[in-house]
This record gives structure tokens, C-alpha cells and sequence, in this order.
């Protein structure tokens, strides 16, 4: 299947660590975050890409025209020869750049790469700055299985505030960590059917209206998983992942695990 990405957000909350590196080339040890989530996405067999392009699109267009393998895989220098290398990472990936507008929306980027992906029943679309070990392949099995013409990857929070539930009165009757609570939110990771362009109207953002009358049509639907699932939207959230590459404790790194017996 064909991957969307959406990368054309301003990452304004980041800008501590950087005013002109958008977030998806932020890096997370030697590699930026998009390379993980590409990565994560090839290890289960889906290689061709749409990049929804936006603020300093063109860094990450010349982040992947420069690409070498060298600088990141073990390889042998031969004076006078070829290098070899010895693992490499983008085989066999096809990337499509697409210029989707600074301050477009999900849903108007997801319009604007509507010519690359509409000739195929189904695909699959991403936000570029989150992270999971989620089972991809069993959530496009139940999508298929299913009549929706979305689904999304519902997880818990993650965020360190305390969830407060009270009475009309005021009067609090509970109060605890936002992981502790029944709460479940979009963490990303799409699955989508061709309709679903006729149910988005130009300027529309998607989680919105779109993702409204699906739900009145009851044809949203959400891949409960509990697992390991991370975004980076604070400098306070790269510092975590950095540490996490540093300790070698990478949950999203699945390509490290045996490959999936079978591909969708």
C-alpha cells in the first residue's frame, strides 16, 4: 500500500530546538524522525511514499536526494575502488514529493496528493511526528474485514497532566494520571478508502467534519492498542526519544524484530 505522510506542519512547539528544521527532520539519534516512521513502515512491506510537503519542504526533499547509506550503515572504504556496504536501509523505497501549501490543513494536503494514491481502493496516511510498535498488518486486516472507510490507531495518553472528572457542583470525584484514565485518543497510523475524498470538502481539516459524518454513517473506525506509542511535539518529547536511542530501548524499532509472516 501507499503510504501518505504529512509533512508540512510549522512545529511551532519545538522551535527551542530548532527555528528552520521542520519537524519531521528532527532527529532522534542519527536519524531524523520521518526516516523512522518510512522505516517502520518498509518493515511491513510498504516502500512507496507521498510526502505532503510544507514549511522547509525543501530540506527534506534534499535530506533524501542526498541521502547515503554510508553515513549511517556499517561499509568498507577500498582506496581506488567502491565502497560496500554491508545492511541497507532504503531498498527498494519509492518517494513522491508533493508541495501541499505552508498553511494547509490535514484534509487539504490529504486533497492535494488525492492524484497519487486515488487509483488504489485503499491506503494508508501518517502524521510525521509520532512513533508506535503498533501491528499495522492486523489493523489493515480488520479494516478490510470492515465497511469503514477510515480507521486510526487509538491510544492512551501519554501526556504527564492529571485528568480531573467533577460533579455539577464542583466538587471533584476524580483525579488521576492521564495514562491511568479511560481515555483514548487519535494517535494516527491510517487506514483509508478511496471514498473517503467524497466525504472532504475543500478546506475542511480532517480529523474534523470528515471524520463527523463517517462517524453519523458509522464508518469510523479505531485499532485499540495499548502498546508503545509516542509523538514528539516538545523539545521535552525529542529529549525523551533521544534517550530512549541512547539506551538502545527503541519499542518503534520493529525492523529489529524477525519480519511479519505475512503482508497486506
Amino acid at each position: 500500500m501507499k503510504v501518505v505522510l504529512f509533512c508540512g506542519g510549522l512545529g511551532t512547539r519545538l522551535r527551542e530546538h530548532s527555528d528552520t528544521i521542520p519537524k519531521p527532520l528532527v532527529s532522534i539519534g542519527y536519524r531524523p524522525i520521518l526516516w523512522h516512521l518510512m522505516r517502520y513502515y518498509a518493515h511491513f512491506g510498504h516502500k512507496e511514499f507521498v510526502l505532503a510537503l510544507g514549511y522547509r519542504g525543501d530540506l527534506i526533499r534534499e535530506y533524501f536526494l542526498n541521502y547515503r547509506e554510508e553515513m549511517t550503515n556499517d561499509f568498507t572504504l577500498e582506496q581506488g575502488g567502491e565502497n560496500t556496504l554491508h545492511s541497507e536501509d532504503t531498498r527498494g523505497w519509492k518517494i513522491t514529493f508533493v508541495d501541499t501549501g505552508l498553511h494547509s490543513n490535514i484534509g487539504q494536503r490529504l486533497l492535494r496528493v488525492r492524484k497519487y494514491v486515488e487509483d488504489d481502493e485503499m491506503f494508508l496516511a501518517n502524521y510525521a511526528d509520532g512513533l508506535s510498535d503498533v501491528p499495522i498488518d492486523r489493523q489493515i486486516r480488520d479494516f478490510r474485514a470492515s465497511n469503514a472507510i477510515a480507521s486510526f490507531v487509538a491510544v492512551r495518553s501519554s501526556q504527564s497532566f492529571h485528568a480531573v472528572q467533577m460533579d455539577p457542583g464542583g466538587a471533584v470525584i476524580n483525579m488521576g494520571a492521564m495514562p491511568d484514565q479511560a481515555l483514548w485518543i487519535n494517535g494516527g497510523f491510517l487506514a483509508l478508502r478511496r471514498d473517503i475524498f467524497s466525504h472532504i470538502n475543500e478546506g475542511e481539516e480532517l480529523v474534523e467534519k470528515p471524520f463527523s459524518r463517517l462517524i453519523a454513517q458509522r464508518r469510523l473506525s479505531a485499532f485499540r492498542w495499548e502498546g508503545f506509542w509516542q509523538c514528539m511535539d516538545t523539545f521535552k518529547d525529542k529529549i525523551s526519544f533521544d534517550r530512549m536511542e541512547a539506551q538502545g530501548k527503541c519499542p518503534w524499532m520493529v525492523w529489529q524484530s524477525p519480519a511479519p509472516s505475512r503482508r497486506d
